[in-house]
């Protein structure tokens, strides 16, 4: 078969997954962006035989096989439509839809189709997590009951190069991003060691802002965590987060089943911990087993190399397994995960902001759900024109950042004396 070819749309996070791309001898043949410095960069990485857009309209029609979309966060449905329009394969970044509508549109254009969707959600692809699935694969855990997933990212909230590069301008969507959105990398590795799908969501915040005026920021979220908590399809528990910002820095992920439970130690990556009961340790086991986790694939070398924890290579290569063979992926790397993952996050962040109040997760397989929410276009993100956010991003409806912050925002990271 002759090499897949690939288009990256989005030169920032695209250009790192391209990395992996190469490496599993794909051949990416077009890039657009509408930074101009981020698409020079990635122009001169790639070379000359890579030909560069700054529009969409003109990129989608390039020669190729497959897109990477890596553009906005909240913007990745009306570029995956016109993909499946154009019977181009689609490698979308994080959340599928920003919007409960949007899913509804992205599932009825996927299924007109003959394109191959696969969310790029890395983290179960992480060492740990990929020990969480084998084990439970086992069977030695007994039926399972409930998970874990936390995703913590903290950061100094003076450090400007990371603003700089990140969320550069006050509009940006990490400057409204609600706590529960972020959810993917919490929620998708538990989903697939359980193979559990989410059908009924709560939420509750913790608002904790920066107040200090020589902090600069823009952002318009107050709080540090959302705490979710979903009931699913097959009566199991789940608690996660989104992108939390309490403590120190870790991705911590915890399985417990009728026969026993496995974790990573908080803050410690690959330490397992494997936990039975007395009576319910399998025979030669440990009641307690600590232990670092191994890759146990034959493409370990190549792994280690690559982003997010060897995590961003083995994600690449299912995908690029996926349209050699012409298979849809499996849970929850699909289509309909990839929208219940967003409805879970666009829904708990409407439970946080009623104070936790319950709401169901559409099975939007379904036309009947589909149309329930097929007008949904509630958000809290700014609109493309500059329009005012039709839900707020965060726990406390009116916070803001003070005038000081926000003159020191523009000075040291936009460069704009007032």
């Amino acid at each position: 078969m002759s090499k897949i070819k690939v288009g990256i749309f989005g030169a920032g996070r695209g250009m790192d997954i391209a990395r992996n791309f190469l490496l599993l001898n794909a051949d990416i043949v077009a890039i657009c962006d509408f930074h101009e410095e981020r698409l020079k960069k990635a122009s001169k990485e790639l070379g000359d035989t890579v030909s560069t857009y700054s529009d969409f309209d003109s990129f989608i029609e390039h020669d190729m096989d497959a897109v990477i979309l890596a553009n906005f966060f909240h913007e990745h449905t009306p570029y995956a439509i016109r993909c499946f329009e154009k019977g181009l394969h689609v490698f979308s970044e994080c959340i599928s839809n920003g919007t409960m509508a949007e899913g509804v549109e992205l599932v009825r254009a996927f299924e007109k189709s003959n394109s191959i969707y696969f969310l790029a959600e890395n983290y179960p692809q992480m060492i740990f997590n990929r020990e969480i699935k084998r084990v439970v694969d086992s069977g030695t855990l007994g039926k399972i009951l409930y998970a874990e997933g936390e995703y913590n990212h903290p950061g100094d909230p003076r450090e400007i190069g990371f603003k700089k590069t990140y969320n550069y301008f006050p509009g940006h969507w990490r400057n409204y991003l609600p706590r529960t959105y972020y959810v993917t990398h919490s929620l998708g590795p538990i989903m697939h060691a359980t193979g559990a799908t989410p059908r009924q969501v709560s939420a509750l915040a913790v608002y904790d802002p920066f107040l200090e005026d020589d902090i600069p920021t823009a952002s318009r979220v107050g709080d540090r965590v959302a705490i979710i908590t979903t009931q699913n399809d097959d009566g199991s528990v789940f608690r996660f987060t989104g992108c939390a910002t309490f403590g120190g820095h870790h991705n911590a992920y915890r399985v417990c089943g009728t026969e026993g439970q496995i974790e990573n130690i908080h803050g410690l990556g690959g330490k397992m911990v494997l936990h039975y009961n007395g009576w319910t340790k399998p025979e030669g086991a440990d009641e307690i087993s600590m232990y670092d986790a191994k890759w146990h694939d034959k493409d370990e070398e190549l792994i280690r190399k690559s982003g997010h924890g060897g995590a961003d290579f083995i994600t690449a290569r299912m995908f690029l397994e996926c349209v050699k063979e012409g298979k849809q992926p499996c849970h929850p790397f699909d289509i309909y995960s990839a929208v219940t993952m967003s409805s879970v996050a666009i829904l708990a962040h409407r439970s946080m902001l009623k104070g936790g109040v319950p709401f169901e997760i559409p099975d939007f397989k379904t036309e009947g759900a589909r149309v329930m929410y097929e007008n949904d276009r509630l958000s809290p993100f700014p609109g493309k024109n500059g329009e005012e956010p039709t839900l707020p991003c965060c726990s406390k409806f009116d916070f803001r950042p003070s005038e000081e912050q926000m003159k020191l925002f523009k000075k040291e990271v936009m460069g704009i004396e007032e």
